[in-house]
Formats: C-alpha cells, sequence, structure tokens
C-alpha cells in the first residue's frame, strides 16, 4: 500500500486538526466555549468561591502562577515524565499487541498474565514505583508507561486480530512467505490504523495519568494541583487543569495531522 504522494507536508493537515479548514465548524466550536464560559459564571454566581470560582477568577489565578514561574515549572516537569512514559509504553505496548495477535502459541502462553494484570490500574503500582524507582522523575515515567501500554496493546491486538484473511491469501500469492515479512509487508500496514487509534487515545490517556504519576511527590503539574487542594484554593486547580487540557489539545492536533500524512492512503 502506497503512503507517498509526492505531497509534502505543508500545514494543511494542521488547520484540519484545528477546524479552521471548515469555517462553520470553528465558529460552532467557538460558541460552544463561550456557551459554557457563560454558564459557568452564571452559576458561580449562586456558589462560594471555594466551591465553584468564576472565571475571572482562574484567568488570575492562572496568570498569577505563570508570572510567578511556578506553572512553567511545574509543566516542565511534567513534560520529563509525560515523553519517556509514553514512549517507552507505546513502544512496548505495540510491539507486545502485534506479537501476541499474531503468534497464537504467544498468545496462549501470555493470555493467563495478561488477563490477571490488565484489571491493575497505574494508580495502584505507586507503591511499587517507589519501591523500584524512588520518588523521582523515573518513578512518575513508570506510572505512565503502564498506562500507556495496556491502551496501546489491546488497540494493537485488535488492529492485527482484525486484518482479514483474504488480505493474507493476497499477500501469499503475491510471493510473500513467512511470519516476519508478512508482518511487515501485510499485516502492519493494513492494520496501521487501527494501531494509531491506540496510540492518539494513549497520548490522551498520559495526560490524565499524569497528575496520578506525581501525587506520591515528584514534582509538576500534579503536585501543583493537590497543593491547591488541600488549600481549597479552586481557582488554582482549575487553572492547572486547563493547562493540561491545553498540553493535550496540541499534542491531539499534531498527531493528528501526522495521522493525516501516514494514511494519507486512505482517502
Amino acid at each position: 500500500m502506497a503512503t507517498d504522494t509526492g505531497r509534502g507536508f505543508d500545514g494543511d493537515e494542521l488547520r484540519a486538526g484545528l477546524g479552521l479548514d471548515d469555517p462553520r465548524r470553528l465558529l460552532r466550536g467557538a460558541a460552544g466555549v463561550v456557551g459554557f464560559v457563560v454558564v459557568w459564571h452564571l452559576v458561580s454566581l449562586t456558589q462560594p468561591a471555594y466551591v465553584l470560582p468564576p472565571p475571572t477568577a482562574v484567568a488570575d489565578a492562572f496568570a498569577g502562577e505563570f508570572a510567578s514561574g511556578t506553572m512553567t515549572t511545574a509543566l516542565w516537569s511534567s513534560v520529563r515524565h509525560w515523553i519517556p512514559g509514553t514512549v517507552v509504553g507505546t513502544t512496548l505496548g505495540v510491539a507486545a499487541g502485534v506479537a501476541f495477535s499474531w503468534s497464537g502459541l504467544l498468545d496462549d502462553v501470555t493470555a493467563p498474565l495478561v488477563r490477571t494484570l490488565r484489571p491493575v490500574p497505574p494508580l495502584a503500582l505507586i507503591g511499587f514505583a517507589i519501591a523500584w524507582f524512588g520518588i523521582n522523575d523515573a518513578g512518575a515515567a513508570f506510572i505512565i508507561a503502564v498506562g500507556a501500554f495496556w491502551i496501546n496493546f489491546y488497540a494493537s491486538y485488535g488492529a492485527v486480530e482484525g486484518v482479514s484473511e483474504d488480505l493474507l491469501d493476497v499477500g501469499r500469492t503475491l510471493g510473500v512467505s513467512g511470519d516476519l515479512d508478512m508482518v511487515r509487508s501485510v499485516v502492519l500496514p493494513a492494520s496501521l490504523p487501527g494501531i494509531m487509534t491506540g496510540v492518539r487515545t494513549g497520548l490522551g490517556r498520559c495526560w490524565m495519568l499524569v497528575v496520578a504519576s506525581e501525587i506520591f511527590g515528584v514534582p509538576g503539574v500534579g503536585r501543583e494541583i493537590l497543593r491547591a487542594s488541600n488549600n481549597l484554593l479552586v481557582d488554582t486547580v482549575i487553572a492547572y487543569i486547563l493547562v493540561l487540557s491545553l498540553m493535550f489539545l496540541l499534542v491531539d492536533v499534531a498527531f493528528r495531522a501526522v495521522q493525516r500524512r501516514v494514511l494519507v492512503w486512505r482517502a
């Protein structure tokens, strides 16, 4: 399956991901955000600030945390946890998912272990993270990697499992022989859309896990959220939640652009 159309990465994918290629879609999205903020403001008038602060208070808290440097320092710490955790978990998850789905022997041998470990939430492994790595960046990255692994494992497993037997027969007819050649030439290209969907889901999930990975004292956005929560600074909590949301948005838009380019043959 060819993926090269001769067209460079010209930014059309980024514009599409942001909705800039469709003005109506962009306006509807903006209207939704404005409507949400208006409702938020109206509801906040009926509640004390420690229950639901108004949008203006959150904006002030955001500006204050940013101006002091606390926000940027915490964000950089979280990025140092997110990147290695996401990369390691995604790589191992995709590799294991493809291998176990394709090999009946591997699947049979590992199925009991997989079914035993899968229900364990990453948060339950904090004790192991502290014991194995200590209260540091590696421990936080470990928690994130575990979450990324399972999402990508099952996405890749399902994508490979869903490859049509007819497609495999075509590959054999064209001279593709051996498991390695079949996986490289037929299975991976055919399952790539499903695998990339899993990767995209995992990227967002890992930003959610950043908070969980930092609640045991590792510096980062998660620790700042916990600190603000303990002091009932709900406006600061929401400000840091917005930081995570913005980071997820940036990563998701960038990955969608890559996804559109890689899977251009589906158009």
